[in-house]
C-alpha cells in the first residue's frame, strides 16, 4: 500500500442523509468516522420527506402498546416481495431495525411514536398490518443546533403558516372543514408550537423528515463526527481490490481520504439524472418531477459501478404521484390524500379511469406508466374533481380548503375549470370524459367501486373522509364548477442502484464481495424489490442498512473487517 493521504479515518460516509446513522453507530462503536456530503445542505432526501420509518418490531412501538411479532413481518414481506429481490435482505432488515432505532434513541436528542392506524400498503397480503408499522419522529427544535441550524435541508410538508407538520396533522388538516371538532384542536395546537416558538422562545421546530435529519445532525455533532459539505466524491481509491480511500473536493482542492474500516455510500439515487431515468425507467419522464433532493444525480452510481459493482432494479422507483411544475425551475406539487378523497377521480386520454386511485403512491406511479402490464403510459393524466371537492379539502400540499388555484396552473394548461363535465371534456379535448365520468358516478353513488375496489383496503381508507358514508373514497362528481388538474408519475426518489448484501456489502457482477465497500438508502438496490411495503419504507431500510453497514466495518456484525492500520503521509 503505497498512498498519500490527507486525512485518515475508520469509517467514511458518503452522503448526508440516512448515511448519518451510519456514522452515529460508527462513532458509538469507537471508531472514527466522517460525512461528506456534495450539495450545501445536510439531510438529501430524508429531509424532504415525511420523516415516518417502517420499521416492524422495534422497541417505540412495543412501549406503545402495539402487538405485532417478527415471525409476521416476515410472512408479510415474504408474501409481497416474494423473487423481486434477495430474501437474506429483507431478513437482515427484520433482524437488525430495532437496534438501529435503539442507536437514534441513544445517540439522537430524537423523540418518536407510533403513526397510529397508518396501515402497510398491502393489508390484505397475509402478515399486513391494520394498525401500522412505522413511526415517527415528534417536533424538533432545529434552532438548537445553533450556528449549524442553516446545513439543514428544508422539509417537505408545506403550512400557511410556520408550525410544524407530523403526518398524523398532515391527515386532520386535510379534514379540518368535515372534522373541525378533532382537526382544529390540532392544528391550533402546531399553530401555538411553531409561531409562539420563533415569538417568545426563540425555537425552530420541525417534524417529519427535517426533524429526523437535524435530530441525527445534532447526534453527529454531539459525537465530534466531522459533516464536510460542499464536497463531491471524485473517486472511490482501490488496492488489490479493496476500496482504501475516497477522493473528495473540499473547499476548492481534491482531498484524500483513507478508510480503515470501509467506505459507506449513502448518496441517494439518479432522481434528477434526467438521461439515466429514461435509459433505465421511461422515455416520457420529464424534468421538474422529482420530489428527491437535488444533488441525486447518480455520479456515486457511476463511480461505483466503474470500480466493478453490479447494478440492481434501475427501473425501479418511489413513484409518488405529482401536479408537475407550471414553470421550468419549478417545484412539483405533491398528491397523497388529494388521491384518496371522495369527489375525484383520475381519468387518462380516454376520459375513463384506469386505476384505484387511492393505492399506494409507487404502485400508482407504475400504473400510470405501464410498467404494471407493459402497456402505453397513460398519460396525460387528469385529477377530475368537483367545488365541493375543492371547497372541503387540503390541495397540492398548501392550498386551503375554497382557496383558487394558482392563475399561473390555467395559465401554463396544468388546471382547466368549466360549468359541466361536458363542457370541461371540450376544453380537455377528452369527449370520453363525459361516459367515464357517468360511470364513476354510478359507483360512487352505490358506494362500491366495481372497476378497481377503491376504498376497500385499509390504506385507501386511511386518507378518506370519514364523514362520507358509505365508502369514505367515494363521492358523485354532481354540482359544478368541475376541474381537471394534470397528474404525472413524480417520485421521491429513485430505488435501483448497486446491489449489496445482507450486510449492506457492495457485489461484484459475479456475487463476490468488493471488500472495503457498502451501500445504502437509493444507492443501493431497494431490499423490497418492486414494493413499497408501508409508510417510511424508504427510510426505513435506509436506516436500518446504515445501522449494518456500520456496524460490519466494526466487526460486530457478520465476518469481522480487517483494521487496514492505513497511516497518513
Amino acid at each position: 500500500m503505497n498512498e498519500n493521504w490527507d486525512e485518515t479515518y475508520d469509517v467514511v460516509v458518503v452522503g448526508g442523509g440516512t448515511g448519518l446513522i451510519a456514522a452515529l453507530t460508527a462513532a458509538e462503536a469507537g471508531l472514527r468516522a466522517i460525512v461528506v456530503e456534495k450539495t450545501d445542505h445536510l439531510g438529501g432526501s430524508t429531509s424532504l420527506s415525511g420523516g415516518g420509518m417502517w420499521i416492524p418490531g422495534n422497541a417505540v412501538l412495543r412501549e406503545q402498546g402495539v402487538a405485532d411479532t417478527r415471525a409476521r413481518a416476515g410472512e408479510y414481506l415474504d408474501n409481497l416481495v416474494a423473487d423481486t429481490a434477495p430474501r437474506a435482505r429483507r431478513v437482515s432488515f427484520l433482524d437488525h431495525g430495532p437496534a438501529a432505532v435503539d442507536v437514534l434513541r441513544r445517540c439522537t436528542p430524537l423523540r418518536f411514536t407510533h403513526m397510529r392506524e397508518y396501515a402497510d400498503y398491502f393489508t390484505e397480503v397475509d402478515g399486513g398490518s391494520a394498525f401500522g408499522r412505522a413511526i415517527e419522529p415528534a417536533p424538533f427544535d432545529v434552532a438548537s443546533l445553533g450556528e449549524r441550524e442553516d446545513l439543514v435541508r428544508g422539509g417537505a410538508l408545506a403550512a400557511p403558516v410556520p408550525m410544524p407538520v407530523t403526518s398524523q396533522d398532515y391527515k386532520w388538516m386535510n379534514l379540518m372543514t368535515r372534522v373541525p371538532q378533532k382537526a382544529v384542536p390540532r392544528v391550533a395546537g402546531r399553530v401555538a408550537q411553531g409561531i409562539g416558538g420563533k415569538a417568545l422562545l426563540r425555537r425552530n421546530y420541525a417534524a417529519g423528515g427535517k426533524a429526523l435529519a437535524a435530530g441525527m445532525i445534532a447526534g453527529a455533532i454531539n459525537a465530534g463526527v466531522p459533516l464536510w459539505v460542499r464536497s463531491p466524491l471524485q473517486e472511490l481509491v482501490v488496492d488489490g481490490g479493496r476500496v482504501v480511500g475516497v477522493v473528495v473536493e473540499h473547499e476548492g482542492r481534491a482531498v484524500r481520504i483513507a478508510a480503515t474500516r470501509g467506505v459507506i455510500l449513502s448518496a441517494g439515487g439518479f432522481d434528477h439524472n434526467l438521461a439515466m431515468r429514461r435509459r433505465y425507467q421511461s422515455p416520457v419522464l420529464e424534468e421538474g418531477w422529482s420530489f428527491g433532493s437535488p444533488g441525486n444525480t447518480g455520479d456515486v452510481i457511476e463511480l461505483a459501478e466503474r470500480a466493478g459493482a453490479r447494478l440492481t432494479l434501475m427501473d425501479q422507483t418511489w413513484w409518488f404521484p405529482a401536479i408537475p411544475p407550471a414553470e421550468p425551475g419549478g417545484a412539483p406539487g405533491a398528491l397523497l390524500a388529494e388521491r384518496s378523497l371522495p369527489g375525484s377521480m383520475i381519468v387518462d386520454g380516454t376520459g375513463h379511469r384506469f386505476f384505484n386511485e387511492s393505492v399506494d403512491y409507487m404502485t400508482a406511479g407504475q400504473i400510470m406508466l405501464g410498467l404494471d402490464d407493459g402497456e402505453a403510459p397513460h398519460l396525460p393524466a387528469w385529477l377530475v374533481f368537483d367545488q365541493q371537492y375543492r371547497n372541503s379539502y387540503v390541495f397540492g400540499g398548501g392550498l386551503m380548503p375554497g382557496q383558487p388555484l394558482p392563475k399561473g396552473w390555467y395559465r401554463s394548461g396544468l388546471a382547466h375549470k368549466a360549468r359541466s363535465i361536458e363542457e370541461l371534456a371540450g376544453q380537455l379535448g377528452i369527449p370520453g370524459l363525459v361516459d367515464g365520468a357517468r360511470r364513476f358516478n354510478l359507483l360512487a353513488a352505490q358506494g362500491h367501486d366495481d372497476d378497481f375496489h377503491r376504498g376497500l383496503s385499509y390504506y385507501d381508507r386511511y386518507y378518506g373522509d370519514p364523514t362520507n358514508t358509505p365508502n369514505p373514497n367515494l363521492r358523485p362528481l354532481t354540482k359544478g364548477p368541475f376541474y381537471a388538474v394534470q397528474v404525472v408519475p413524480g417520485d421521491l426518489g429513485t430505488c435501483g442502484g448497486l446491489l449489496a448484501d445482507e450486510y449492506a456489502r457492495v457485489l461484484h457482477e459475479d456475487g463476490s464481495v468488493i471488500e472495503g465497500l457498502y451501500a445504502t438508502g437509493n444507492t443501493a438496490g431497494n431490499a423490497f424489490g418492486r414494493y413499497y411495503p408501508g409508510p417510511g419504507a424508504t427510510i426505513g431500510q435506509g436506516i436500518t442498512f446504515g445501522y449494518i453497514a456500520a456496524m460490519h466495518a466494526a466487526g460486530r456484525l457478520g465476518a469481522a473487517t480487517p483494521d487496514l492500520q492505513l497511516a497518513s503521509r
